[in-house]
């Protein structure tokens, strides 16, 4: 199996980048295919929401790594994507991407989007300072969650299993259930 992980965390050691290596090991175990990237490596232009993309499918504004992710989703058999929450959502940079991709990852028909990833599983992964319950209650980590599932939805992902961590401040290292949670949720991509 190919498996995508899209890291929209800036921290390159941070806990969204820890959990998404423990569920990359676990899939190699598996033999499978796995490649990360990781959105603040990357150079995308802002969405000018002209809307084009929609009807000539493909972005008007000249090529970058928004097309080439595109072109790795559209390859991978399943998506793991990590963000940790900023003010109730995901990062900028992840949401300039997705904004840029939207023309490869639904169609607009007459009466309702059409998906154009339909079949790919999908895991979603949140981290936040606010801690639990709270993190839920408030729509923290929840929040983001929400954005990534949005955008999952619109695709036609499969959302297989969530993980969300609050409290990273009080507690910022992962305990061995957070671990077991992260290699846990790669055998819900089969």
């Amino acid at each position: 199996m190919n498996i995508l992980i899209i890291n929209g965390s800036p921290r390159k050691k941070g806990l969204i980048a820890q959990m998404l290596g423990i569920m990359r090991e676990e899939a190699e175990k598996y033999g499978d295919k796995v490649e990360t990237v990781y959105t603040n490596d990357l150079s995308v232009k802002p969405c000018t929401g002209c809307m084009a993309c929609r009807t000539r499918v493909r972005c008007v504004l000249a090529e970058d790594d928004s097309q080439r992710v595109l072109g790795m989703m559209q390859d991978a058999d399943a998506i793991i994507m990590g963000a940790p929450c900023y003010w109730g959502n995901i990062p900028g940079q992840m949401k300039l991407m997705f904004d840029r991709q939207v023309y490869g990852m639904m169609r607009d028909t007459p009466r309702f989007p059409e998906p154009l990833m339909k079949g790919k599983r999908c895991i979603l992964v949140s981290t936040c300072t606010t801690p639990w319950p709270f993190n839920i209650w408030m729509n923290q980590s929840r929040g983001a969650i929400r954005a990534m599932k949005e955008i999952g939805r619109y695709a036609g992902f499969k959302i297989v299993k969530t993980i969300e961590r609050g409290g990273t401040v009080m507690h910022p290292t992962l305990t061995d259930k957070d671990k077991k949670k992260c290699r846990k949720a790669i055998q819900k991509l089969y």
